[in-house]
């Protein structure tokens, strides 16, 4: 903040008694004067020095349109993951079902991106200033596109887009097209929106307007990315449920959390997720990494591609949002025609993860052969028309040199058919790490417990030859919000990547079983079968339960006599 200290601290007492709350100068002037004895022209000018700082918005009354009514804005970086998600949650509650929730994400990057730009401008007119130059031509020159993280010119910025309400549709629209238009990076990530078609309903408008608004109580320039990433995290993770009744899929978080800490990758890794979705994977990738490693997260590398043209903008924005820099996203079909090439062949990556589409259909064998690449990544068979699961399996197989972690439904582990010859042949090749049964109730959009499959293509010694089974579908706690879902806790979490890390026996939840065994299960690789919860069985006293059923005997007797009597009275 540029603020002169005096100003500030006038600022920051004003903010103390008016909080988000609308006020006019007569007010500001009531608490000023009897704080700091200013008058009323004094007043004036901190209203105005505060509002070029960008701290303080004003309208005209309505009732008097000589009179001006403010509302301050407080700076990014004193706000918390609280103040935002709060705010966030005042904006998902006023367009419950009715609005699409990518509106509010687009608002948020693109107040984001707005405030950021008048931060990155104050600092560059600052140093111009002190440099000698004056003001007027420093103004000028701080707008140069190579002092700021993304080029946005001074009309499409957030507060000159909301001045107009009955044109609010036409300026976002525009805005989004102009800004990617000017910054390739961002091409195909949110200009595809369209808000124009979206407020031909009146009652749309007036719910757009008051989402505008909502994003103009803040200064999200300073908030750290930390804080930013959280908040977005935040309205995919409220929207799931709904969005899941939609066949959108949104994979927990927790069981993220789970697959990244268990394929453990490190500085230099690169990390690769073919169904990339909103970014989930990569994102708790590299906050893994920065983690354990700190600066060294630089040297981690990110890609991913993904096929739903809405859902890559997502992925985009979260990214971007999360100020991740070394991520590389591609649109498309990644069965098909997978995009990240070396040498002209499909990329190999140290760490591959995804939770692809469960029992995604139409992959047939003669749909993968109108695709790229399809006889070296297929190369143990193809699954049939309902389940491209172990085409997915395949692909990331192929794509790996280390680890390949994938969330895959439960009944890939067993169903016989295609699914099985290529079940075995991965088998023989002793790439199966682990496989873990998780929970039931875990995923919005279906009640199945699905499974995690660990495969290392580099075991060391004593994993060879053997295969984890980890029973972990009594390892849960009741989801805090949604009444009908269950979460992993990180106790649970821990407690599973530590026997993963183990790989030794535990009675009831984990078993080294090598692989002949397996064969002769016939290549079933249903964790039930390995490993089976104890059961507690609770000891009854025969005597003590006789004696309680003969008393509710004796108790159903005597009310039966009564109804009885009551009865015969009243016949």
């Amino acid at each position: 903040m540029s603020l002169k200290r005096w100003i500030r601290r006038r600022y920051e007492y004003l903010l103390e008694n008016f909080g988000d709350e609308e006020f006019g100068r007569e007010d500001a002037y009531k608490i000023l004067n009897e704080k700091f004895h200013d008058e009323i022209e004094e007043v004036s000018r901190i209203l105005s020095d505060i509002k070029k700082e960008g701290l303080l918005k004003e309208r005209v009354d309505i009732a008097d349109r000589r009179v001006k009514i403010y509302r301050l804005i407080r700076k990014g970086k004193d706000f918390t993951r609280g103040d935002l998600e709060g705010l966030l949650k005042k904006a998902a509650d006023l367009i419950r079902t009715r609005v699409d929730y990518k509106f509010i994400l687009i608002l948020l990057f693109l107040k984001r991106a707005s405030d950021k730009w008048m931060e990155e401008y104050g600092k560059k007119v600052e140093e111009l200033v002190e440099e000698g130059i004056p003001e007027k031509i420093a103004r000028e020159e701080a707008k140069n596109p190579d002092y700021h993280s993304f080029a946005i010119p001074h009309e499409y910025l957030y507060d000159e887009i909301r001045k107009d309400v009955n044109k609010l549709p036409e300026k976002l629209s525009n805005t989004i097209k102009k800004i990617a238009e000017l910054n390739p990076e961002l091409r195909g990530v949110f200009d595809s929106v369209e808000f124009i078609s979206f407020t031909t309903n009146r009652e749309n408008l007036h719910i757009l307007h008051q989402l505008v608004e909502i994003f103009s109580r803040i200064d999200l320039g300073g908030v750290s990315s930390d804080i930013l990433g959280d908040a977005y995290e935040w309205v995919l993770r409220y929207f799931a449920p709904q969005k899941a009744k939609e066949g959108e899929v949104y994979t927990p978080r927790e069981v993220v959390k789970l697959l990244v800490r268990i394929v453990d990758p490190k500085p230099g890794d690169e990390v690769y997720d073919p169904a990339a979705g909103s970014g989930g994977m990569l994102i708790e990738s590299y906050r893994y990494v920065k983690e354990n490693y700190g600066e060294k997260v630089r040297k981690l590398f990110l890609f991913g591609q993904e096929y739903n043209q809405t859902t890559y903008g997502l992925c985009k924005m979260n990214l971007i949002i999360h100020d991740i820099k070394s991520a590389y996203v591609e649109l498309g079909d990644s069965l098909l025609y997978p995009k990240f090439l070396d040498m002209g062949k499909p990329k190999v990556f140290n760490v591959v993860i995804a939770n692809p589409p469960w029992n995604q259909d139409g992959y047939a064998e003669e749909k993968l052969k109108t695709g790229e690449f399809w006889n070296e990544r297929f190369e143990f068979g193809f699954p049939t028309k309902q389940s491209a699961d172990w085409a997915w399996i395949q692909h990331m197989l192929y794509s790996s040199s280390r680890m390949v972690g994938v969330v895959i439904d439960n009944g890939a582990l067993f169903r016989g058919g295609r699914e099985k010859k290529i079940r075995e042949k991965i088998v023989d090749k002793d790439w199966v790490d682990a496989v873990i049964l998780l929970p039931e109730k875990l995923f919005y959009n279906t009640g199945a417990p699905g499974a995690i499959i660990i495969f290392n293509k580099k075991k060391e010694e004593r994993r060879k030859g053997k295969i984890l089974f980890i029973n972990a579908s009594q390892e849960y706690e009741k989801h805090p919000d949604v009444r009908k879902l269950n979460i992993l806790s990180e106790k649970n979490i821990e407690k599973i990547v530590k026997a993963y890390r183990n790989f030794k026996n535990e009675d009831g939840f984990a078993r080294v079983v090598d692989l002949q065994e397996i064969r002769e299960n016939d290549y079933n690789l249903n964790v039930t079968l390995y490993a089976f919860p104890e059961i507690e069985e609770e000891e009854i006293d025969v005597d003590r339960e006789w004696e309680e059923i003969r008393k509710i005997d004796k108790e159903m007797q005597e009310v039966n006599d009564k109804i009885e009597e009551y009865l015969r009275v009243i016949r």
